[in-house]
């Protein structure tokens, strides 16, 4: 490539301090000397503001050129300067964006350009505070008070007996609730949209809103399980203060490694479709697919899979049909209009995929529904299939799928258990566990399904039995509603929700939802049917050996060491090291609370709630992903929360946080991420994580209705002038 150099400004700066130097005797200029060095394929220069450079602010260089609408994002450093590198041949449209500013007019330019940029200050407290995450919104709101616990019910305060502590009425907002599939504090949400009506008060109003579209009902029932009235009141007071002027502190700029980011993005899918998942590579393996296409899932929003090709650019479509014509449709009608779509029912998905997930052949395994909720009969009680004699099935919800992209066929698979997410076992079966089966945890022997294809006989799950009886062995066992029987071993109820392979000892660990929630450890065994043994432990909550309170995890993942990761909803990012238990870990103690010293909890980096002493933050992150072969490039095993109020990935490295903030557009929410390294010789550009905006309303992004799904690549370069 031929090299350009940017900025001639800076290198007449540059060259008139060089004459100082050489003058007076001093050292060589620094402050604007910086020569900005580009390539042919690159857009370069220093951003400036009144004041002198501008240093961690946000470059943006977007096109609509390409087969589907593409943008690339840098950090300028401490003297700001900027390099966005390695763009495909397009027109850009470029322009600066950043934390105390609005942004700059956009400026059309073409890769090899050099241009000093001009930032835009803020002109007061609120304007700047438009481009701050939605939890530093969400961080206005203040929930009730710990004396307004349990609650005294709609005659009372209107909290309902059932919330039995401020914490629970926290959990329910944040991972039980609004924020598991949407932002709470992005603009759509902290204010009331006009098309909404007009209202004799801000109660009313969120009263209505709640009702909208087909996710109405969810809404509707979710602040009914809080206690309507006392939630109505609290979201009342929070868009009244908001409208009233009331800002929340200002983030800090990025630093140090946060400014070497590059994040990459395309659009994918349709405006009315939203986005769960997405896979690019073999978590085992992760130059599996290597440059290959990213695969999505659009769960209750539309039968195909979205296919980005981000060499490319070129985006396609994979059909996901079920085996049965009457499964029925994942999402119901609209409760009520809704401001963006009206009556319109947007979502239509019956296969209702929920997780993908790649294997060692790049082939795309999924969590899918293929027929209706009532199971055949090997599932059932009588059936002579070895996981039926021990607990028969009567429903599943969704089943499995997997699509080869090389036959581009793609299969069903009935199960007798619900799945929910996926994840590959390290062994020589390459046995895909699932979550997502309630009172029991399923199973898929991949290895015999490719030789027989014979979806009954390749699968397996087990009931949820503890070791209650302390003799390590499984037992004759109690039911969860029965007192414990030190002779037995007991059944217990908390399903897995996340899932993961522990390299160490092939246990299979995950996430068990709820107040205060729990994590999950499964020891297979020889016959799991009728050998697996589950531990269980709470999360440190009313524990007063734990020196830091915390609860309700969501997804969760695990370490190369065994260490298990997971996001907590009272705002922290939880590790969990079973090495580190002093007690038995079975018999009649060993049910829950038996191990707070395994636990350790870092707050994540948002403010807290108003009023919110607590240990703690705003955030309320949806899963943790762990960077086992450090794809992304700090380093083998950094754990990374979804960090979906701070839009951005919120990685913890060597106990300090790295926000990868998207600044473009506004909105960015993601449920899951995975790394792939494409070419282990071609440095950062050989690696990166991958990402979606995963929120259930896309319409709710800066950009408005109309607005798809976008895939995010996340890169980190040695310095934010990499080229």
């Amino acid at each position: 490539m031929n090299k350009r150099f940017g900025s001639w400004r800076s290198v007449f700066v540059c060259i008139v301090g060089f004459m100082a130097v050489f003058l007076i005797g001093l050292s060589a200029c620094q402050q604007g000397g910086e020569v900005v060095v580009i390539d042919d394929d690159d857009i370069g220069g220093v951003v400036s503001g009144p004041d002198g450079p501008e240093a961690g602010v946000w470059v943006i260089a977007e096109t609509t050129d390409l087969p589907t609408k593409f943008s690339r994002t840098v950090v300028t450093d401490g003297q700001g300067s900027y390099v966005i590198p390695d763009l495909p041949d397009a027109t850009y449209d470029v322009w600066v964006r950043g934390y105390g500013l609005v942004d700059s007019e956009k400026i059309r330019l073409r890769p090899g350009t050099t241009q000093d940029l001009q930032a835009v200050l803020a002109p007061d407290e609120h304007a700047a505070a438009q481009y701050y995450p939605a939890g530093y919104w969400f961080s206005l709101i203040e929930v009730p008070a710990k004396s307004e616990f349990p609650g005294t019910g709609p005659g009372g305060n209107g909290i309902l007996p059932t919330m039995r502590s401020q914490a629970e009425w926290l959990r329910n907002l944040k991972s039980g609730g609004c924020m598991a599939c949407h932002q709470l504090g992005n603009k759509p949400t902290r204010e009331v949209p006009a098309a909404l009506g007009e209202f004799a008060s801000m109660e009313e109003a969120w009263d209505r809103r709640i009702r909208s579209g087909q996710a109405g009902g969810s809404m509707y029932g979710g602040l009914n399980r809080m206690g309507l009235p006392a939630a109505l009141k609290m979201f009342a007071d929070w868009t009244d203060r908001i409208v009233g002027g009331e800002v929340p502190p200002a983030p800090p700029r990025p630093e140090g490694v946060e400014r070497n980011v590059v994040i990459t993005q395309w659009d994918w899918a349709d405006p009315t479709a939203y986005l769960h998942d997405e896979a690019s590579t073999d978590k085992r393996a992760p130059t599996v697919n290597a440059y290959g296409s990213i695969y999505g899932a659009l769960e209750a929003s539309a039968d195909y899979l979205p296919v980005l090709d981000p060499v490319s650019h070129m985006t396609s479509q994979v059909p996901v049909p079920v085996r049965d014509p009457n499964t029925p449709l994942a999402a119901g009608a609209p409760m009520e209009p809704s401001p963006y779509w009206g009556n319109e029912a947007i979502w239509d998905s019956r296969a209702n995929v929920h997780n993908p997930m790649l294997d060692e052949r790049g082939r795309v395994w999924l969590t899918s529904r293929v027929r209706p909720a009532e199971n055949p009969a090997f599932c059932l009680e009588g059936s002579d299939h070895p996981s039926a004699r021990v607990f028969p099935t009567t429903r599943a919800g969704r089943h499995l799928a997997v699509y080869d992209p090389t036959s581009e066929e793609m299969t069903l698979i009935s199960t007798c258990f619900s799945t929910h997410h996926l994840i590959f076992a390290e062994d020589e079966n390459n046995t895909l566990w699932t979550s997502g089966g309630g009172q029991v945890i399923g199973w898929l022997d991949t290895k015999m399904f490719d030789e027989t294809g014979d979806e009954e006989k390749s699968q397996g799950w087990t009931p949820l039995i503890v070791d209650t009886n302390g003799n390590g062995r499984r037992d004759d066992y109690v039911e969860p509603n029965e007192p414990l029987d030190p002779t037995k071993d007991m059944r217990i109820r908390s399903g897995y929700y996340g899932v993961a392979y522990n390299p160490i000892d092939g246990s299979i660990w995950g996430s068990s939802l709820g107040f205060p929630g729990a994590i999950l450890r499964l020891d297979p065994g020889t016959e799991p049917a009728t050998t697996a043994l589950v531990e269980i432990y709470e999360t440190p909550w009313g524990n007063p050996e734990a020196p830091i309170q915390g609860y309700s995890p969501r997804g969760m993942d695990i370490d190369r060491n065994g260490v298990v990761w997971t996001p907590l909803a009272s705002g922290h990012m939880a590790s969990f090291d079973r090495s580190k238990c002093t007690g038995p870990l079975n018999g009649p103690t060993a049910t829950g609370q038996h191990c707070p010293e395994g636990w350790t909890l870092y707050p994540e980096p948002l403010p807290q709630l108003k009023g919110l002493s607590d240990s703690g933050s705003a955030e309320s992150s949806y899963y943790t992903w762990v960077d086992q072969f450090n794809t992304l490039g700090l380093g083998e095993n950094v754990p990374i929360n979804t960090g979906n109020q701070s839009e951005g990935l919120l990685a913890l490295s060597n106990g300090e946080w790295v926000v990868l903030r998207v600044p473009y557009p506004l909105g960015f929410y993601t449920k899951w991420m995975d790394g792939r390294i494409d070419d282990p010789e071609a440095g950062w550009k050989g690696r990166g994580l991958w990402a979606t905006y995963s929120t259930r309303a896309p319409f709710h992004l800066e950009t408005g209705p109309g607005t798809p799904s976008k895939v995010v690549h996340f890169q980190l370069r040695p310095d934010p002038l990499a080229r």
